[in-house]
């Protein structure tokens, strides 16, 4: 099999696509058992709140881990992390099949979180490692895509096993490890990072530049505004009288639909015709309007245009995230640059809770959207500032240059 930096064979790029679901798989394959796992623990103190967490736990451990999971493939290689990062997946997730106590499932869904920062870590890394920029930018379009459909998939599948017993979705969780062959196999540690003693400090400071905190923001605040739709969208239907849960889970999964279009066949045109600081704009300004919209939606059909609406604008934001950072940082730093960025994703699903429940508690649902919407809406005027900015220094430098060559 011949490895370049150019191009790399079917198999490995497969391989990849698969790592990438698995982070959403982590989250989604339990969602469904959430109801029937509460009722089963309903004599535990507290058990509403922390059967719920069984979703939502792993983001923290992953928030923090991951920018360890990011020093490490850039010191020890991506591949050593990834295999054992997958190893502690499947171990991690079939122990819940196992618990019989709360404490002891959210105990092995911190432990998946752990796994999950290895694994996005070392997978990111690898992306920008084996691709350059344009096929980064088409693999990265197909990697949002494969995880958006994989969610769908993914949170039927959980729903069908959770209809014969609440334990069984765990099983799920299996899968990694029969992906530990094909990382043997099909993947290889990149040549970059062995030379890591012989990198040049001075081109690795453009990792920590505010361009780079810039991305992290944008990526937390994608999170939030992300967590929104699948966690608010059902109580807000029902407040239209709308509680048929087939109808509920078209109005969701209209956002995976169409985020999945968006990144697979708009991003990288969008990407080579605005550039860099143009896709933020049009990604912030179209999932503001959409919550915008969202907030004064009567009617299902309203709900599910508006929901589909966002979902344009995230599956040209998310890959654009990542294709971003990885085009930026050093080739020496990219596992530093997947794990921060990562903190940054998953530090946003965590929060997300403690940021919307009280305020939904107290204005409500369209109070919440509406507000969400000025915040997008900010970050998108503050990219056309940023633009704007850019625009000037390069026509100041142009006027310069042209004076000094008529002089």
């Amino acid at each position: 099999m011949k490895h370049t930096t150019s191009g790399i064979p079917s198999q490995s790029r497969i391989t990849l696509l698969c790592l990438a679901a698995l982070t959403i798989m982590s989250g989604a394959t339990v969602a469904p058992s959430l109801p029937a796992l509460q009722q089963y623990f309903s004599g535990t103190p507290n058990s509403d709140l922390w059967s719920r967490l069984v979703v939502t736990l792993p983001a923290l451990s992953i928030a923090l881990c991951a920018p360890l999971a990011g020093w490490i493939a850039d010191r020890h290689g991506r591949l050593q992390l990834l295999k054992a990062a997958l190893v502690l997946y499947g171990l991690s997730g079939l122990l819940a099949l196992f618990q019989d106590s709360l404490a002891g499932i959210l105990t092995s869904r911190l432990l998946l979180g752990v796994a999950v920062a290895g694994t996005m870590t070392s997978v990111t890394a690898l992306v920008g490692n084996y691709f350059s920029r344009e096929q980064r930018l088409t693999y990265l379009s197909q990697q949002s895509t494969f995880i958006s459909i994989g969610g769908v998939v993914f949170l039927t599948l959980g729903g069908l096993l959770a209809s014969i017993h609440w334990r069984a979705p765990f099983a799920i969780y299996f899968l990694a490890l029969l992906l530990v062959p094909a990382v043997k196999t099909f993947l290889w540690e990149p040549a970059q990072v062995s030379s890591f003693k012989h990198r040049d400090p001075k081109k690795e400071k453009q990792a920590n530049s505010l361009a780079f905190y810039a991305l992290l923001a944008a990526a937390t605040l994608n999170s939030l505004a992300f967590t929104l739709i699948p966690t608010q969208v059902s109580f807000y239907l029902r407040e239209i009288e709308i509680s048929s849960p087939s109808l509920i889970a078209m109005a969701i999964a209209s956002s995976n639909v169409m985020g999945a279009i968006a990144s697979l066949l708009i991003y990288r045109r969008a990407r080579n015709q605005l550039g860099v600081l143009g896709v933020f704009i049009a990604s912030f300004t179209i999932m503001a309007a959409s919550f915008g919209l969202l907030a004064g939606a009567q009617n299902l059909t309203e709900i599910v245009a508006f929901i589909a609406l966002y979902g344009l604008g995230m599956g040209t934001l998310i890959p654009h995230i990542f294709s971003t950072a990885l085009e930026s940082a050093p080739e020496s730093k990219r596992g530093k640059t997947a794990g921060f960025l990562t903190t940054g994703i998953f530090l946003g699903q965590f929060i997300s809770p403690f940021v919307r429940q009280p305020w939904i508690d107290k204005m409500g649902y369209s109070s919440a959207f509406s507000s969400m919407a000025l915040i997008l809406m900010f970050a998108a005027s503050s990219a056309t500032l940023i633009y704007i900015i850019k625009i000037k220094k390069e026509f100041a430098l142009a006027y310069t240059s042209g004076l000094g060559s008529g002089n």
